[in-house]
């Protein structure tokens, strides 16, 4: 294919391709993912919802397109402003979308509810210090042995 036939746009041209942009890369890029395996992975699982209905990683991406993102417990509901080529500081990333009013507020709702739950320091992993302190406290007690010198 000579350079002539090829699209303006696309891959290693910077510039977004006129049938538009991967779904994947468009979540990457908008930061509502780290990666974009992370990315591909929720829309394969049925997280990510394009004009109602389910997608593929690879779906074209175009302005004025309605997503629904499904991420933990949490849901947005937004439309696509615009395609990036790249990966922008959260800011930039930020005019990418427009969030509807109703998802806003219950997002926030829902955040606000969590932290006053408390849920988010229930959840377990690795013990503080004073948690670790108390374990071995707990552990030493069966052990009447002596330290052993060297």
């Amino acid at each position: 294919m000579s350079q002539a036939a090829r699209s303006p746009g696309g891959p290693g041209t910077g510039a977004p391709a006129a049938e538009g942009q991967r779904l994947d890369k468009w979540l990457w890029a908008a930061r509502f993912f780290k990666t974009r395996q992370l990315a591909a992975e929720a829309i394969n699982g049925g997280k990510i919802e394009v004009e109602g209905q389910g997608a593929k990683p690879g779906r074209p991406i175009r302005p004025g397109a309605r997503l629904i993102i499904h991420k933990d417990s949490l849901v947005w509901d937004i439309q696509v402003l615009a395609l990036a080529p790249q990966r922008r500081p959260a800011a930039e990333a930020a005019l990418l979308y427009e969030e509807g009013e109703a998802s806003r507020e219950r997002r926030q709702a829902l955040a606000r509810e969590r932290r006053e739950l408390g849920t988010l320091a229930d959840r377990p992993g690795r013990p503080t210090k004073r948690d670790r302190r108390q374990i071995e406290r707990f552990t030493d007690q069966g052990e009447t042995q002596p330290p052993v010198r060297t």
